[in-house]
């Protein structure tokens, strides 16, 4: 179905979008850096902690089973959203970051010594960036990193010579949260496989704007946030391969992924329990659950196509601005625009937005190599959701005109 015909009846799903900022409605446009959420959400949080709040897994009454049960099946609707082949190689955890840091340290401390090499991308967000810093710094490792060109798109032309015997790991995007590349991964995943290198994904700004099957992408590790996709904060996910996760030691240790505990040993739980140490985020998982259900019924493939549309109305307008110019030009791009007007600051650009009630978001975006590589102190991004529509691309192109008259007089 054509969303835009829908547009006003999903947005009504969003309670948020009706309020006020400053005197003026809230026209939002940071959804990269978290998403609004729909009712379906809302009230699937409410409904747990209200009608069936308890623990899970080691309860044998009522409220316990149903929360048992309520959060494996959270469990199982992630496996089917990215077509996981088993449903315990989904690992719930805080979010993206959490997940990275799992894999870099459970990973690296089994498979990567002094001298080997982790290989990421220049357009990582920190937490694609730091993690693997430490792990290197801990194993005596060497960082690598694939370069990237004036229009924000990898130089795959390097991957020949950075991808070697040396390299135990690759680690990169699928779609950049300051430029919005979308990154030819499958290509990527297959050069390494050739090698035998495992590769992680960062889906934390992909698996909300396309499809994403990680058995058609033969990805090894795959992690994403749920308050990225319309689910609540302090829940993510980490995917991975059955070998790889069987393989790794705990990142964590404490209750639940134990099977037994002597003073002089432990054996750890079968997975995904061994990953998944103390309470886990019970509310969190259904309501990523509920979050991925209201997705399906709209279509990822909807979804994107509606997206599509937002991101060239907004990039052609935008165009029209005197002094403005674009931070990353690929052309295969989704979710954000960065931008930078004349000399004008982006946090001075972005206040005066807001008093203006559209909320964009200035600054480096946790990606300062990329600023670095621009020469500039970050960028203003407006970034795109399903409840987005043209007349609020409208509103931002008037609120920028404001704005730089006032900051220029």
């Amino acid at each position: 179905m054509a969303l835009r015909e829908h547009i006003q009846d999903i947005r009504t799903e969003f309670p948020i979008l009706d309020i006020m900022v400053h005197g003026r409605p809230l026209v939002y446009l940071d959804s990269a850096a978290t998403s609004q959420k729909p009712k379906a959400v809302l009230d699937a949080l409410d409904k747990y902690y209200t009608q069936y709040n308890s623990n899970v897994h080691r309860g044998v009454h009522e409220l316990s089973q149903q929360a048992t049960t309520a959060y494996e099946n959270a469990r199982q609707t992630v496996a089917n959203f990215i077509n996981a082949e088993h449903d315990h190689e989904i690992i719930f955890t805080r979010g993206t970051t959490e997940s990275i840091n799992l894999v870099a340290s459970s990973y690296c401390r089994k498979y990567v010594k002094p001298g080997d090499a982790i290989l990421i991308s220049g357009m990582e967000h920190h937490s694609n960036i730091v993690p693997w810093q430490i792990a290197c710094e801990q194993t005596g490792a060497n960082l690598r990193v694939i370069p990237i060109d004036e229009q924000g798109e990898l130089k795959l032309e390097t991957l020949d010579v950075l991808l070697d015997a040396d390299v135990k790991l690759v680690a990169i995007t699928m779609i950049s949260n300051t430029l919005g590349t979308i990154n030819p991964v499958k290509e990527i995943i297959a050069k390494a496989h050739h090698l035998n290198i495992p590769v992680l994904l960062d889906a934390a700004q992909a698996i909300q704007h396309m499809p994403v099957d990680v058995q058609a992408l033969d990805v090894d590790f795959l992690v994403f946030s749920g308050h990225k996709m319309y689910g609540p904060t302090g829940i993510g996910v980490l995917y991975g391969k059955s070998k790889w996760l069987d393989a790794i030691p705990p990142y964590q240790g404490g209750g639940d992924m134990i099977k037994s505990v002597t003073f002089a040993r432990t054996v750890y739980n079968e997975l995904p329990y061994k990953f998944e140490a103390g309470t886990p985020d019970i509310a969190g998982a259904i309501g990523l659950a509920a979050a991925i259900e209201f997705i399906s019924q709209l279509g990822l493939e909807n979804i994107a196509a509606y997206e599509q549309e937002l991101i060239q109305y907004a990039y052609q307008e935008l165009q029209n601005i005197p002094g403005l110019r674009f931070i990353g030009d690929s052309k295969n791009r989704a979710g954000a625009i960065s931008f930078l007007i004349d000399d004008l600051h982006p946090y001075d650009v972005g206040e005066l937005l807001d008093k203006m009630g559209v909320a964009v978001r200035p600054g480096h975006h946790c990606t300062q190599p990329i600023m670095d590589q621009f020469g500039i102190p970050g960028t203003v991004q407006a970034s795109f959701a399903v409840y987005n529509t043209k007349s609020e691309i409208d509103i931002l192109i008037k609120s920028l005109h404001q704005a730089i008259k006032m900051l220029k007089n």
